[in-house]
């Protein structure tokens, strides 16, 4: 839901403005669904079930293994974005990719950082 809203508000906002960029509000879109997905992971270590805590407390003892998933699906979710709308072909739309998948790496592995305390908490 928030990489959508996000997502058109951006595009939105472009078209007002005389600037919208279709290919860059889908690939901001794909990067905060993914950034949402992982803090809302980590966020509440103490509920769920036994596995769901388990695997809940390892995301934040090893957050940057944890940061490879929400990554990995950023970048593969907007790599066709990138060939089909943007027309750089396949190893510019792979840059772009892996690009968007490298921030969303960084910003998702300091926040489960940031929320260690709670496994700590959580125990």
């Amino acid at each position: 839901m928030s990489g959508g809203v996000i997502s058109a508000t951006s595009y939105g906002f472009g078209l007002l403005t005389g600037g919208g960029d279709l290919v860059w509000a889908l690939g901001l879109g794909i990067s905060l669904f993914a950034l949402v997905a992982a803090i809302g992971a980590v966020s509440k270590p103490e509920d769920g079930d036994r596995v769901t805590r388990q695997a809940r407390l390892w995301s934040l003892r090893h957050p940057w293994k944890f940061a490879l998933l929400p990554a990995g699906i950023t970048a593969v979710l907007d790599y066709p974005v990138q060939l089909v709308l943007d027309g750089e072909g396949v190893f510019g739309s792979a840059v772009d990719a892996l690009w968007h998948g490298a921030l969303v790496y960084l910003i998702s592995a300091i926040v489960t950082l940031t929320l260690q305390g709670r496994a700590r908490s959580a125990r």
